[in-house]
């Protein structure tokens, strides 16, 4: 078990990427093959393996060139920040240049590396060493007819590297139905990288394969990689699976209307989404939006342009009320305006995830994704966008996409082909009604959440951007101007409506009034008999009453006149 940990033990490279394709790194005191044409990037690659050792890693190399001086590297590989001059003074590494003379070989006859060995030696022990590169081994062998002792040789080379514990990086040029022009530097090595550069219809693409790897799994497919100005940078998202977390949380469009679409809350966090649409109908502004809200929130926000420049995005979007140029001034918003023909669909991918990794924003945008047809075909941006969308769900970055639809086959496939790939699919369609153009919303799809199934009414204007609920007339869906005086008509209906009932409960009250003045008569009228009746029957009850009391006092007065005769 001892012994095959040993012998799969890994030295990282350092080279952003190639780690992950092989599993760990380069083979740890072994060498390793790195083939390709000219100007494929050999030298480049070899170099930034010395350099990044000595300054990441601690492992002092040597560089052995057969081809330019050590000036020439230091300054060929200046403008990407690595200063050999000072490398060299620290004892961190060793640039040492060789010069083989083809006519000394031929004079002598006798061609073997004992001197080539000696002084590489010195070289390595002089600042212990732990990498070492010959670049390139053609140089080293040229003018060399003999392939029995060239065999040899190359085979001695291999060995004495392997005795010295160094891991190391040979360099060789393409050969004719081989790897390398010998053919036989890729049986003797442990591990083969062959570089290649392609240039297809004008545009430039780097691709980097594994041939072989020696007691190692490793990546088998062609990886795009880029030289910039931060040296090489190789893109293993090939190997990525579906295994990225998700998350619940949700963020804001930046249209209000909008998030109410899509349960109050926006899109999920990490999700892709596609908006798409005819020419003119919004895309951009709600791009923009999206950008605005996201960088207000203070977040970061990378726009990808393929159609405007920034600055033209800037000044259109100034006029819906969209100020993008505070967020670029503050570090929230960052944009990276190119023309799709400036390089290869891998080549943008590899840009792409270069700057999430330096960048770290939250969102990213590509505005149009559909302009990538003019470097692709169809099938070709789709496997494109299925990595890109892998890669930023698995970093969390929620990416909008827009996509220009048109009434041709080409466009509709592509349109179909992204939209089952992203998360929420949002389509801006043209309505023509009365001789007018206007906009409606819809959603077609949103994974996860309930969403509204209705057409809105998207309006543009100097306030910006809002979702207007979609008119129904007597006569259907209206829009535009025709929604308007629609509803400007039934508004007018409200008010002569609202006017009519005013004049009735005008006339209610008055005929109410009158009534109520008629009654009021009537009581005093009634109140007026009443009393009237009441006179009469007081009046017969006090005469009733007082004749009976003149009765009474007669009765009297004669029962009084009776007695005082009968005593006489």
């Amino acid at each position: 078990m001892e012994q095959l940990k040993k012998s799969l033990s890994k030295t990282r490279s350092g080279i952003a990427g190639l780690d992950e394709i092989t599993g760990g790194g380069l083979p740890t005191g072994r060498p390793t093959l790195i083939c390709g044409a000219a100007g494929c990037g050999k030298t480049l690659f070899s170099l930034e393996f010395i350099v990044k050792g000595a300054l990441e890693f601690d492992e002092p190399g040597v560089f052995m060139a057969f081809e330019e001086k050590a000036e020439e590297l230091a300054i060929n590989v200046a403008s990407l920040g690595f200063d050999l001059d000072r490398l060299q003074r620290d004892k961190k590494i060793k640039v040492d240049y060789v010069h083989v003379e083809r006519s000394e070989i031929e004079e002598t006859g006798e061609y073997d590396l004992d001197g080539l060995f000696i002084r590489l030696g010195y070289a390595i022990d002089s600042i212990k060493a732990k990498r070492v590169v010959l670049d390139t081994i053609e140089n080293l062998f040229t003018g060399l007819s003999n392939m029995a002792i060239l065999r040899a040789e190359l085979r001695r080379l291999f060995q004495w590297l392997k005795e010295k514990g160094v891991t190391a990086i040979i360099t060789g040029e393409k050969g004719e139905g081989f790897l390398t022009r010998q053919g036989l530097e890729e049986y003797v090595s442990d591990c083969v990288i062959l570089l290649d550069h392609r240039v297809i219809n004008q545009i430039s693409t780097r691709l980097l394969r594994i041939v072989k790897y020696r007691g190692s799994v490793h990546g088998t497919n062609e990886y795009p990689f880029l030289i910039d100005e931060q040296g090489i940078s190789v893109l293993p998202i090939t190997a990525l699976r579906l295994e990225h977390p998700v998350s619940s949380e949700r963020v804001s469009s930046g249209v209000e209307s909008l998030d109410q679409m899509l349960e109050g809350r926006g899109f999920f966090r990490g999700s892709s989404i596609l908006v798409s649409g005819t020419a003119g109908t919004g895309k951009t502004s709600i791009a923009a939006y999206f950008a605005n809200e996201t960088s207000k929130r203070k977040e970061r926000c990378l726009y990808f342009a393929f159609e405007e420049s920034p600055q033209q995005i800037i000044r259109n979007m100034r006029s819906i009320g969209i100020d993008l140029q505070q967020h670029i001034d503050n570090g929230y918003l960052q944009f990276n305006a190119s023309r799709p023909t400036l390089n290869g669909l891998e080549m943008h991918l590899l840009t792409i995830h270069k700057m999430v990794k330096r960048f770290k924003p939250s969102a990213i945008i590509l505005d149009p994704i559909t302009n990538l047809i003019t470097v692709g075909s169809v099938s070709e941006v789709k496997g494109m966008l299925i990595r890109l969308i892998d890669f930023l769900q698995a970093e969390q970055v929620t990416v909008m996409f827009t996509a220009l639809t048109l009434n041709t086959v080409v466009n509709e496939q592509t349109d179909e082909g992204v939209s089952s790939l992203v998360d929420a699919w949002l389509l801006v369609r043209d309505i023509e009604n009365n001789g007018e153009r206007n906009r409606g919303m819809y959603i077609m799809k949103s994974r996860g959440m309930r969403h509204s199934n209705q057409v809105r009414e998207f309006v543009i204007s100097d306030d910006g951007v809002q979702l207007v609920d979609v008119y129904l007339g007597p006569e259907g869906v209206l829009t535009g101007s025709a929604r308007e005086a629609q509803q400007l008509m039934e508004e007018t209906g409200v008010v002569l409506r609202t006017h009519a009932v005013t004049r009735k409960d005008k006339e209610i009250e008055r005929k109410r009034n009158v009534l109520q003045a008629k009654i009021e008569s009537l009581k005093e009228e009634f109140e007026s008999v009443t009393d009237e009746l009441n006179k009469s029957y007081i009046e017969e009850e006090l005469r009733k009453e007082v004749m009976e009391k003149n009765r009474e006092e007669l009765i009297k007065k004669r029962h009084d006149g009776n007695s005082n005769g009968s005593g006489k």
